[in-house]
């Protein structure tokens, strides 16, 4: 799911909104996506949030109010994003920001769903 595709769009303009919380992102293709820090925080590529392998992933609770502190670009792939709760493992391809963007609702709602079955809080 990080891996770069032959043909895959690139970003074009990478906004970080502090005071809402959210990262806009564009791309080449026309798609922009307004994404909020804790969706990105939740759904971190990182080994720590999802594991090893299918149902190894560690569900992630009392992320409302995560921001960003940095974006680091890596290389001309992917981006490093550093959380001020301290996270920042993960490297979130160009791909993966964009499979992020365009399945934004049905992901949020999974995470919703996950967080109401294990009795756990975004607080």
């Amino acid at each position: 799911m990080s891996g770069l595709k032959p043909n895959s769009p690139n970003p074009t303009e990478i906004k970080l909104h502090t005071l809402s919380r959210m990262l806009e992102i564009a791309f080449d293709d026309g798609a922009s996506f307004t994404l909020p820090c804790e969706y990105l925080r939740v759904y971190s590529p990182s080994a720590e949030v999802r594991g090893h392998g299918v149902g190894q992933e560690t569900l992630q609770v009392g992320k409302k109010q995560v921001a960003i502190t940095a974006l680091e670009p890596v290389g001309h792939y992917a981006l490093k994003i550093v959380f001020d709760d301290g996270h920042d493992s993960g490297l979130y391809s160009w791909d993966y920001l964009y499979l992020l963007g365009r399945d934004y609702e049905t992901n949020w709602q999974n995470y919703l769903d996950r967080l109401a079955a294990a009795g756990a809080l975004r607080e």
